[in-house]
């Protein structure tokens, strides 16, 4: 454990590290030059005028006139921590369609993605259950699912937009769609590379079948069944962003794409770093469920 915990340190401290060479990076690129401060100051005269009409076009746009100042170039640390600071001191605002708070936003996300997650896993884990325990199967489904594997999970946006005519219904079934193939393909190589010796005991034991699949494939099939699981859910979370940038109306994408449209950089990067961030949980706990059910022989 000694090893393990003192590799475990060294690492955080190159992490922290690299993150410091980052923020420096980024602070040194965003530094305003002499002749950006001489030009500000000579424009401090009309920065009245223009705040004010900020103000009119946020009220336009439906936000509300403490959004960030923005200005040219790439935004800088100070910029980045004042929109963090205002969007975490109150995320679950609602002031309308187009002005939500990130809390509420992502909220939203991650009631799709869960619940086209769940659906995907009530039909991929038993699928592939029957195809790795019958290579019957397995070869006469195979042609289909190698077929509407490639399909880009984006691809079926406007099919489900004109049959289901709604678009967080859609969001969900992207979401389905996207994460049934690695779960399915991962179940049915879990459970068709269970030990034969296993189930020969099984067998000699006349275990019925159903019983077999509950305590013996399944225990031994779980590592794999998670990892599957855990691909899907990375999948899942990459599309839906790029899904609620087409469909538009709630979610983290939906957020991405009207700041962007608000033409405020500092947001699109916060709800960016969101995204990240998100992710790398939902990786964790996949990842710590993978460990719990793994065993060593």
């Amino acid at each position: 454990m000694k090893p393990a915990s003192q590799l475990g340190w060294r690492a955080a401290l190159i992490s922290l590290a690299i993150f410091g060479c980052l923020l420096l990076v980024w602070h040194l690129a965003t530094a305003p030059k002499e002749s950006a401060r001489i030009e500000a100051g000579s424009a401090a005269s009309s920065s009245s005028s223009s705040s004010s009409a900020e103000d009119e076009y946020a009220k336009l746009m439906g936000k509300s006139s403490s959004s960030p100042i923005k200005t040219s170039g790439f935004p800088g640390l100070a910029q980045m921590g004042e929109t963090m600071r205002k969007e975490l001191a109150n995320p679950f605002y609602d002031n309308g369609p187009n002005d939500k708070g990130i809390g509420i936003q992502l909220g939203y996300s991650l009631a799709r993605v869960g619940l086209g997650f769940a659906i995907a896993a009530l039909v991929a884990i038993p699928l592939g259950f029957l195809l790795g325990m019958s290579p019957l199967m397995q070869r006469a489904l195979n042609p289909f699912i190698q077929i509407l594997k490639p399909i880009s999970p984006l691809a079926w946006m406007p099919l489900a937009l004109y049959t289901i005519k709604d678009s967080s219904i859609s969001g969900i079934f992207v979401i389905f769609i996207c994460s049934v193939w690695p779960m399915l393909m991962n179940t049915a190589f879990g459970v068709a590379s269970v030990r034969r010796d296993w189930l020969n005991v099984a067998k000699t034991l006349e275990v019925k079948p159903l019983r077999k699949a509950f305590l013996v494939i399944l225990p031994a099939a779980a590592p794999t069944i998670l990892t599957g699981m855990r691909i899907s859910m990375g999948i899942a979370w990459l599309v839906i962003v790029a899904a609620e940038m087409l469909v538009g109306g709630t979610g983290i994408g939906y957020f991405v794409w009207n700041e962007w449209n608000n033409l405020s950089l500092t947001s699109v990067i916060f709800a960016i770093l969101v995204i990240g961030v998100t992710g790398m949980v939902l990786d964790l706990v996949f990842a710590r469920l993978q460990k719990l059910v793994t065993y060593t022989e």
